[in-house]
Order: C-alpha cells, then structure tokens, then sequence
C-alpha cells in the first residue's frame, strides 16, 4: 500500500465545508439526522401527480407494470422562487424541476460553507452534477410534434451543472456525471481530483433524481430489481430490490489547507476516493463484480495512505439486491477486516433503508449521512434487517450491521468513514472520510457588553421580513444562536453572507437586545456602528474588517427564506382575461416591473410580430402592429392592453 506522510495526506485531503440536501422527509441534513436517529422511515404511496400507480401496479411480476407502489418522494417539487433567480414565470414553468430545485439547494449549500457568491463570481469553481435522467424533457416531447419548441432546450441534461455556473458566473469545469447509481459518488471523486490538481479553488459536488414518468421502473420491476414493499432490505435474506426515491443535494469543497487558512467551518474531510469499472471481471457488463469492488477498495485507501483496518464505519451502497449485497459485504469484509481487532467491528449501514434509492443522487445522501455520523460520533441504526443473508459469512467477517444506534469507537485518533457506491454501468466508487478536528472549540464566552451590529438582507420585502424573524428566533431564548459568541454571529453575518438590496441593520450588545430590535425594540445605538449600520441600510460598502478588527469564526447562521410558488406545466394562476398578464407570462424571460423595457425581458420586434397576431385573436379585433411596436415598459403594456379589451368590449 502507498503511504503518505501526513504533511502529503494534509495537502492532498480535502474539506467538506457546506452540505444542503432535499430528500424525502427531510429538507436538510439536520432534518435528516433527525429522520436517522428516530429510526423513521420516509416511504410513501407515489402521488397522483407523478403518475398513476393504481393503473400500472401489479403484486405479482408482470410485464408493464410496476412491483411497488411505494417510493421516497419530496415535497414541493413544484416549488420555485422565480424571482431570486431573476426568471419570469414562463421560463420558472417550462424548465426542469431538477434545475430549479438544483439552484436553490446549491445556494443553500453555499450559504451553509459561508461563501460569498459575489466574491466567487469569475472564479474557475467547478460544478459536477450526477444524474441520470431527463423526464421533464421527455415528458414534454411525448406531446407531440409541436411541443418540441426551442424552450427545450433549457432541458437537456447538460444545462444542470451549466445553469448553476451561470448564475454564480463559474468559470470552471461544469459537468453532468452519469454512471448510474454511482453518479453523484463520481463527482465528488471528480470534484476532488480538480481540487487536487489546482484546475479550481472550490467545487461543488451534487447529486440530483427528480423521477416524473414511470418508465425506469417499469424497466426495473421487468428486471426484478424493484422491491415489492418499497423497502430497501440490505442485507437482508428477503431482500428483493429496491424502492427509488428523489433527492436533491450538494456539497461544497475546498482544499484542507485553503479551508484551514481561509476560517471555513469544516463538517469533515475526503482523505482519497477512486473509481473503477468491474470491466470483464463477472460473466455480463450488469452483472456486479467481486472482483471490481476489492480493486476499488484498495485503491481508495491507498489514495488516502490509510490501513482499510482503521475505517470505522461505512456508508454502504446498501441497495437491497439479493445479488449485489452478499458481494458488497463479502468485499468490505475482506478489505477491511485484514488485520483488524476482534473487538472492533466494522460497523455498516444504507441510509435507503430510511429514505429508499435515489439513484444518481443516492451516493451523495450517503456521504451526508456519513458525515453526519462523524459530526456526532455516532451510527444510527440500519432498517429493515429481519434475517441475515445466508450467502453472508457473518460469523467469518468482521462486520456488524447495526439495529440501534452505537457510537463510534474511540480509538484516540479522528474517526473514519468510507463510503460506496456502485452503478449499473459497472462503476464503482469509494470515498475515504474523517473527522475534522479543530485546534480549539467554539466557545460563547459570557457577554462582555460591547455592542455589536447585525446586517441582514434579502431580495425582497418579504423575504427580509422573513428573514429578521428567523434571525430573532435564533438569537432568542431556546434559540441555537445561543451557542455561539455574539460577535462571532454578527461578522459571519456581515462578511459571510451575500448582501442583497433589502437590508436591515440592528446593534446590540447581547442576543436579547438584537433579537428585541429585530421584533421592533429599539436596541443599543452609538457611532460609529450607528453609522454603519445606516450605511449598510442605504446601500453602501461598509468596511466590516476595520468595524470587528480581528476576524471572527464562521458559526452557522439561518438560512436564506425562499419565496416560492408554484410551477407546473399547464398550471396558470393570472386572471385569463389580463392580456398583459398573458402576454408577460408567455414571452417574458427574466424577471420584470412596470419600469423594465419590454426589450430588457426578452421581447424583442420579432416577438412583438407574433404577439400581435395572438393579441388579436384573443381580443377579437384588429391590433395596430405599429401602436404595439411603440410600447416600450411592461408599464406601457398593462396600459395599451387595458384599453384594447375594453375597445373589444
């Protein structure tokens, strides 16, 4: 085995400094924690909306029809703030649900890391996304001849990594990874090698499965690799496949010594990682390998200058397949158990157990949960074990799947984590995990009376709104803010977040003064914070170094309060008989007041040629192309509109 000094293994290790997720029954990793330590299971019926599972499920197996009728689906799917993301709602509509939630999970995820878009933009971050499907397009394209309009093009699967690169202004590589259910797996290990090599300074690494046709699992269900029950039984002798779920979710990385010198908050840290594919080590290219998944093994620990022995835990691939199970914990067995002691199990678990498979994204969910696991020390319980695959050699292995809950072993130095995932294409992925530990802990030393200010913002009114309650709630009684320095909140706050045009300013010397302002009491005043903050108010830089001196900690803050509606395809909500409503809603492509040019949002004289022809079909009268052509603000339009339908009328 290759072996580093730890000053390499340092310079080669990478930080996890941001984590957000979607998945079902959780809306982020600390929800998600809470589904996995209450032992809960977030299965569902598959909802109407999806398709109709009364008409194509079948308890026995059938061609054409699907073996289970539960899955793991998240809420809101429709769900989207078009206006954050400077859309109109004609293009919030039309494209892809897995781009839309993609963008506002990626902005969690680098809310959560405390990194400034503003201050990346231009950057060559990088942004790798695993996935595999595609069904809002093929939905649409199924239609008929005449759906296939150029909107589409919005959703071709290249555009998911493209669109969040564009909206940060990433310069970097901006990739779609698909290699089955290994995908998401595969871009962290990508997104680790382009941090490696020095190509980008951040990356984000993501995982996104948003299934909207029944199609896949017709496939699976043929191939009796869907479960029955919808659940996923790993390592179980009843084992019969497993049930899919979504899932949405993003890391961002940085390399160890950039994090460590730039004050990042560090969840955990990627030792090494590899890939490999099984190639004609089993009899067929679907047929999983036991051969493939030692080799990568291997290779995974000699990329991180780690004995296999010292892995504590592993976040298996943990699907439920009566075929790939037995293999999975035969080669974790022999790789990890060589050498290790009797009295220290290699503890295994399947977070799809709890939430079901998210295929291309379901390599991520497992290295949340695996990351949750370091953070707190501890490996939740693994579901729906009944009987012990016999094709197991339990009693020869060292390894235990576990019931309930057990903490991690103390070994005097930081923990270790693997993660796996395996993909139909034959590719294996291994990612190798530690704890991080910091030099000192953080610490909320008792209040020393000096007034600190607290400058929040928003996109909107009512998002700010929003927001100055999230943050009063934090900083109230019971809060979590409470556990952290008020000085360290309020510089995470000014230097850490992205300044919107909608801001609030409040100074205070304790949590309760600045949660009392917050809720309209006025606070602690005095310059020059008094002056700054109304700086800050007004729009203005503020030299938040010079104001705090000395640079505080990055302590986790609320996130950002989403103004989401609903978009759907065929879904409208304007009064039908708004012409300008209709008009906006229909060419518009960004965002947009009664001052925006009509030019400005995308309606240029072509358009103006073709919206005068439907304007006087829907009124029923003559329009003057040239009075039409004359408008120029959305302002204008609602007007000429106006008058027109009252003409008609």
């Amino acid at each position: 085995m290759t072996r580093y000094r730890k000053s390499d293994v340092d310079a080669r290790s990478v930080a996890v400094i941001g984590m957000a997720c979607r998945l079902p029954g959780a809306s982020g990793p600390s929800d998600l924690w809470d589904l996995l330590k209450a032992g809960g299971s977030s299965l569902s019926e598959t909802p109407a909306d999806r398709f109709d599972v009364d008409a194509l499920h079948s308890p026995e197996p059938r061609r054409g029809r699907i073996a289970g009728r539960r899955a793991g689906y998240i809420d809101g799917v429709a769900d989207f703030d078009a206006d954050f993301f400077h859309m109109s709602a004609t293009e919030a509509t039309e494209l892809d649900p897995q781009q839309r939630l993609l963008l506002m999970t990626a902005w969690e995820a680098l809310e959560d890391a405390g990194q400034r878009t503003d201050l990346l933009a231009g950057s060559r971050s990088a942004v790798f996304v695993g996935n595999t499907r595609a069904d809002s397009l093929e939905a649409a394209l199924r239609q008929g001849p005449e759906s296939a309009t150029a909107a589409q093009l919005h959703n071709f699967r290249s555009l998911l990594p493209a669109r969040i690169s564009h909206f940060f202004d990433f310069r970097g590589p901006s990739i779609v990874v698909d290699t089955a259910c290994s995908s998401s797996l595969v871009a962290v290990h990508q997104a680790v090698q382009s941090l490696r090599s020095g190509e980008s300074p951040l990356a984000l690494a993501a995982g996104v499965n948003i299934a909207l046709r029944p199609d896949e699992s017709l496939v699976l269900s043929h191939a009796g690799a869907m479960s029955s029950d919808g659940r996923c039984k790993f390592g179980d002798a009843d084992a019969d496949g497993y049930a899919p779920s979504d899932a949405v979710a993003v890391v961002v990385l940085k390399r160890l010594t950039d994090a460590l010198n730039d004050g990042d908050r560090i969840h955990a840290v990627i030792r090494g990682s590899a890939i490999g594919n099984d190639g004609r080590t089993s009899d067929t290219v679907l047929n999983p390998s036991l051969q493939g998944q030692l080799d990568v093994l291997r290779w995974a620990y000699e990329d991180a200058g780690l004995d296999p022995s010292d892995v504590d835990y592993v976040e298996a691939h943990g699907a439920g397949s009566p075929a790939l199970d037995p293999l999975e914990l035969s080669a974790l067995g022999e790789v990890m158990g060589a050498g290790r002691p009797a009295d220290r199990p290699l503890l295994v678990g399947s977070v799809k157990t709890n939430i079901g498979h998210a295929e291309a994204g379901g390599g991520l969910a497992g290295l949340i949960k695996a990351v949750l696991c370091l953070k707190h020390g501890e490996v939740p319980a693994s579901l729906n074990l009944q009987t012990p695959h016999p094709r197991v050699d339990w009693d020869g292995l060292p390894l235990v799947v576990p019931d309930k809950a057990q903490p991690l072993p103390d070994c005097g130095r930081p923990a270790v984590a693997g993660v796996s995932g395996q993909g139909s294409s034959s590719l294996n992925a291994h990612v190798v995990l530690s704890q991080f530990e910091p030099t000192a802990p953080l610490t909320n030393p008792a209040p020393d009376g000096t007034p600190y200010v607290l400058a929040l913002s928003a996109h909107s009114t009512a998002a700010l709104q929003d927001l100055a309650r999230s943050y009063a709630d934090y900083l109230g009684p019971g809060g979590t803010g409470q556990a952290y320095a008020l000085r360290d909140i309020c510089f995470s706050a000014a230097t850490r977040r992205r300044h919107h045009d909608h801001r609030i300013a409040v100074v205070g010397s304790s949590h309760g003064e600045l949660a009392a302002a917050l809720a309209g009491t006025v606070a602690v005043g005095g310059r020059p914070l008094s002056a700054a903050a109304d700086r800050f108010r007004r729009g203005e830089e503020v030299d938040w170094t010079a104001l705090f001196g000395e640079a505080g900690r990055y302590v986790p803050l609320p996130a950002y309060p989403w103004q989401t509606k609903r978009y759907w395809p065929g879904e409208t909500h304007e009064d039908e008989t708004d012409l300008a409503a209709w008009v906006l809603r229909e060419h518009a492509r960004t965002s947009f007041d009664d001052n925006s040019t009509l030019t400005e949002i995308g309606i240029d004289s072509l358009a103006k040629l073709r919206i005068v022809v439907e304007l006087g079909r829907r009124s029923q009268r003559e329009v003057d192309p040239e009075g039409f052509g004359r408008l120029r603000t959305v302002g204008e339009l609602r007007q000429w509109t106006r008058a027109l339908l009252a003409a008609a009328r």
